[in-house]
């Protein structure tokens, strides 16, 4: 856990990282007992940053799994969101939806080159993976990847610094997407299984190298 973040902001940081918890998992994530993760929580609910819903698991007492409400999200920062979104409106109200979409588009192609000054077509698929996971962290996507037990790999963005200007205009998700796909190589396939936009906690992509033959 990253020592510089507040006591009292820890449990927010996990249910953003790790998703929905219950009590006890936050417990023992936390390093605390069970009453004082509750004591957060109550907090954290009485300032509306933490919602909880009950839910039954097979036999016994339902059990109560916390998670992040609308404003919890917005405590991870949003990249100039209100000036972002004036700058996108009066685009499409000036130049119209095609230049948008060239803007956008020429963006894309500015990350990937970005990209290429660390990811060398050499590199394996794993390498190739991590530091694409690094490099979207560093721009502030919370980003983290794992490793399935068959190869395949999970690339994972628990935030999205642009959601409110991807909200508005979804040439962003697409162009990223298919950035990812140009800088992991062609004999990969990047498909988009999770989505902030679909309703999802995070955007997550399924990295699979396709197969030979």
């Amino acid at each position: 856990m990253n020592n510089i973040i507040p006591e009292n902001e820890r449990a927010i940081w996990i249910l953003k990282n790790e998703g929905e918890k219950t009590l006890k998992e936050l417990a023992q994530t936390l390093g605390v007992t069970t009453e004082g993760a509750r004591f957060q929580l109550l907090k954290l609910s009485n300032d509306g940053l933490v919602k909880s819903e009950s839910r039954a698991l097979g036999r016994g007492r339902p059990q109560q799994f916390w998670t992040l409400t609308q404003k919890g999200h917005a405590k991870f920062p949003d990249s100039h969101s209100e000036l972002t979104l004036r700058l996108i409106n009066k685009i499409k109200e000036n130049l119209g939806e095609d230049i948008l979409t060239q803007i956008i588009s020429s963006t894309g192609q500015d990350n990937l080159q970005n990209y290429r000054k660390t990811i060398a077509e050499t590199d394996s698929l794993k390498e190739k993976v991590q530091k694409l996971a690094d490099l979207r962290k560093n721009e502030g996507y919370m980003a983290q990847f794992e490793e399935n037990e068959n190869g395949d790999y999970l690339l994972i963005e628990n935030h999205c610094p642009i959601c409110a200007a991807a909200t508005l205009c979804q040439g962003f998700c697409s162009t990223e997407l298919s950035t990812f796909q140009t800088i992991l190589g062609p004999d990969t396939k990047v498909e988009r299984v999770d989505h902030i936009l679909a309703g999802a906690r995070r955007c997550a992509y399924l990295i699979q190298e396709k197969q030979k033959g």
